[in-house]
């Protein structure tokens, strides 16, 4: 019984906190996501997956067997087809080619013209010395990548509830205006309203803490409400995402999203 008791106390020092109402709040508490640890171990684990050491990384967490979110896969056949020619892709917050290399075979000619990662400056830097290939290319924002490619799709998988300002991202992403928008892993609230909390995650991944949103989900898509439609919702791949834990209860969801801009497809 104290085995148990000590294991369950244990796991619930990680995870989802709180409901504070600000962001300088919760990151005065916390170490942030721009830690080296979180770069190195995911340099480290995507370097194994790029030789052929692993297969499939997530969080810097290697596995040995892939899962796929076969939701996003339709969905970008559909796009290339909708287009008729192959996309050139932009995957915000995309590391240093997690999704990229989970969704590699997938990736043909007659899909992917180029899947471009938006990071960080330092994840840039290395996703550019040891990643970067004739497919794959990293920016530092959505701009850059824009002043060279006419992007397609967007993809925004597990990465607006980690922005401070979610909201003004989200006014200028649909402002974009591209002809495809795919969210993924992205967590909403169960009850009314945003709510900001404190994520701790567990040191087996790597030893970090940051402020993380979970959005209302209708005032989430509704800055996209004039300019696309909503063509299909869908949950999280990842086992555990559909029922997401704050302070130990049920609140949240980890929930998908298919746009197809209004002017392109009407």
């Amino acid at each position: 019984m104290l085995k148990r008791l000590f294991s369950k106390r244990k796991k619930d020092q990680y995870g989802w906190f709180g409901h504070y109402s600000s962001w300088d709040k919760v990151a005065s508490k916390t170490a942030g996501y721009d830690t080296d640890v979180i770069l190195e171990r995911t340099r480290d684990s995507m370097l194994k997956i790029k030789s052929g050491e692993a297969v499939y990384e997530r969080d810097s967490v290697l596995f040995d067997k892939k899962e796929y979110p076969y939701s996003m896969i339709a969905f970008l056949m559909l796009s290339a087809s909708l287009q008729k020619r192959p996309l050139n892709i932009i995957d915000f917050g995309g590391s240093l080619g997690t999704t990229y290399y989970q969704l590699k075979e997938f990736l043909t000619p007659d899909l992917c013209a180029s899947w471009n990662i938006i990071e960080q400056e330092h994840y840039v830097t290395c996703g550019k010395a040891n990643f970067e290939n004739e497919v794959l290319k990293f920016y530092s924002s959505i701009d850059a990548c824009q002043a060279e490619k006419k992007i397609d799709c967007i993809v925004l998988s597990s990465s607006v509830q980690y922005l401070e300002k979610p909201h003004e991202f989200l006014k200028k992403l649909a402002a974009y205006n591209f002809d495809f928008i795919i969210f993924d892993r992205t967590a909403f609230n169960r009850g009314e309203g945003d709510r900001l909390t404190l994520q701790v995650v567990p040191p087996s991944i790597y030893p970090a803490s940051y402020p993380a949103w979970f959005f209302d989900m209708d005032f989430f898509l509704g800055h996209f409400s004039y300019r696309y439609k909503v063509v299909a919702n869908f949950r999280s791949y990842v086992e555990g995402e559909a029922n997401l834990l704050i302070d130990g209860k049920v609140a949240g969801t980890g929930q998908g999203f298919y746009l197809i801009n209004l002017s392109t497809y009407a």
